[in-house]
């Protein structure tokens, strides 16, 4: 199934988030599962990235989400490496490790198969500046390019409205 988010368009809406971050003189860092670097790598390749792009983990196994990103132990025996707990930790943590204004974490299934009972498409996307955490659940249609993809596309609109002023507390789930 072709991506309909890949290419330029995702490049697009990097661009449109470096710009906003630029702005407002604020960096991003991001902690990865099911992305596995994609948000940014694809935030990289704007000219110009390394003033608003701090860094970001690779967590695809879970140990690494406590190793790398700080997030505890407990809360993923409790909750599960796919959750909102878990996504909203995410963000938190790398946001805090990278010293970035706003930290993304996204965990999720990007299929086949299911996972920890969790569908194919299912994403946690979570997003802190440090203030306040949400957290959205995505159900992402397609095959795995096009949900890795469209959770990336998603974090970027979701930074883009945050840095906009556009988003409200209540637009996704808080844990």
């Amino acid at each position: 199934m072709a991506d309909p988010v890949a290419g330029p368009a995702l490049e697009a809406l990097a661009g449109e988030v470096h710009r906003a971050l630029l702005a407002r003189g604020a960096t991003v860092a991001a902690a990865e599962s099911l992305t596995a670097g994609l948000l940014c790598a694809t935030l990289a390749s704007v000219p110009g990235a390394s003033a608003t792009l701090r860094g970001g983990a690779v967590v695809y196994a879970t140990d690494l989400k406590t190793a790398l990103a700080g997030v505890p132990a407990d809360l993923l025996a409790a909750h599960g490496p796919v959750s909102p707990q878990t996504a909203a930790a995410l963000a938190e943590g790398i946001r805090t490790r990278c010293s970035a204004s706003f930290g993304v974490g996204l965990t999720g299934v990007a299929g086949p198969d299911p996972v920890d009972g969790h569908g194919p498409g299912t994403v946690y996307l979570g997003l802190s500046d440090g203030q306040r955490t949400d957290v959205v659940r995505l159900d992402l249609p397609g095959d795995r390019a096009a949900v890795r993809s469209g959770a990336v596309a998603s974090a970027f609109a979701a930074l883009r409205d945050r840095l906009d002023g556009n988003a409200h507390p209540g637009d996704g789930v808080t844990p």
